[in-house]
């Protein structure tokens, strides 16, 4: 894609990581040209959506996976919906990563990548890739809290207790990508399932079934992690909690501050503090 269409910005360069944040307004709705990543990455989208695909394959980049951009691997990317996205971006020295991740999850010989596109993480996950950007802008971190964190969110995102190995077929897995895309295109929505089967054109029974297969979680608490990703977004920088709760179709701020409090362990207010402290 055009280089216009990107900003930039290197927040941490060290001997072990490399971290950067990415923002793309997303101009492109249809497949850019084929690209390739220079050395295996990690991305973790924490705003917007967009489709990544590797020959036949796709997958939806949102907040609630990991992307695995493996060095000199084609791809392309698509748009599905309008408004852009960002990611953080990091990469690993090539001896830290093969110490990190299980051998389970990497490519047999040559070289070092992963067999698969993506994994789905959890809120833990999403809330250090807030910390990790919210410090790195502010300042308000060094570089080796910075390189800790970072570790941690890798061995969290590849550890088996917040990812899910997909044993859905070919079909049911895009049916599941339309709806990932469907709940990303209006955060604010309060959806019901009647709604959400109107627009993908199928059964709400069988919509229900095929994602919690597909994603190994209800299809409602999908929806709800990626609207408290966007608050992990946005927080930093807001002065009325009561507004942004009502902006991502909270019912109230008691609802948005439970909801927070239980997947990322702390209270909106606590989390701000935690990435505006000096």
């Amino acid at each position: 894609m055009p280089l216009s269409e990107f900003e930039v910005d290197h927040l941490l360069n060290t001997d072990t990581v490399a971290l950067r944040n990415v923002r793309c307004s997303g101009v492109c709705r249809h497949r850019s040209t084929e690209e390739c990543a220079s050395a295996t990455q990690f991305v973790f989208p924490y705003r917007g959506v967009y489709m990544r695909h590797v020959g036949g394959d796709q997958a939806v980049a949102d907040a609630n996976h990991v992307l695995f951009f493996n060095a000199g691997q084609g791809y392309q990317i698509s748009h599905p919906i309008a408004g852009g996205d960002a990611s953080l971006s990091l990469a690993l020295s090539e001896s830290v990563l093969r110490e990190l991740a299980p051998r389970s999850l990497l490519n047999d010989g040559g070289k070092l990548g992963f067999r698969r596109q993506h994994r789905r993480i959890d809120p833990r996950a999403q809330a250090l890739v807030a910390l990790l950007r919210h410090g790195l802008d502010s300042g308000s971190i060094e570089a080796l809290e910075a390189e800790s964190l970072v570790l941690t969110l890798v061995c969290r995102s590849l550890g088996p207790r917040t990812s899910h190995e997909p044993g859905a077929t070919h079909a049911r897995r895009r049916l599941a990508d339309r709806v990932k895309v469907l709940l990303a295109s209006d955060l604010s929505r309060r959806w019901t399932l009647a709604e959400i089967a109107a627009e993908i054109r199928g059964s709400p029974v069988y919509l229900t079934q095929v994602f919690r297969q597909t994603e190994g979680i209800p299809l409602y608490r999908y929806h709800l992690r990626l609207r408290l990703a966007r608050a992990l977004d946005l927080i930093a920088r807001c002065d009325d909690l009561s507004a942004l709760a009502a902006e991502l179709g909270f019912s109230s701020h008691s609802h948005f501050t439970a909801a927070f409090r239980q997947a990322y362990g702390r209270s909106p207010t606590a989390f701000k503090q935690s990435a505006q402290r000096s």
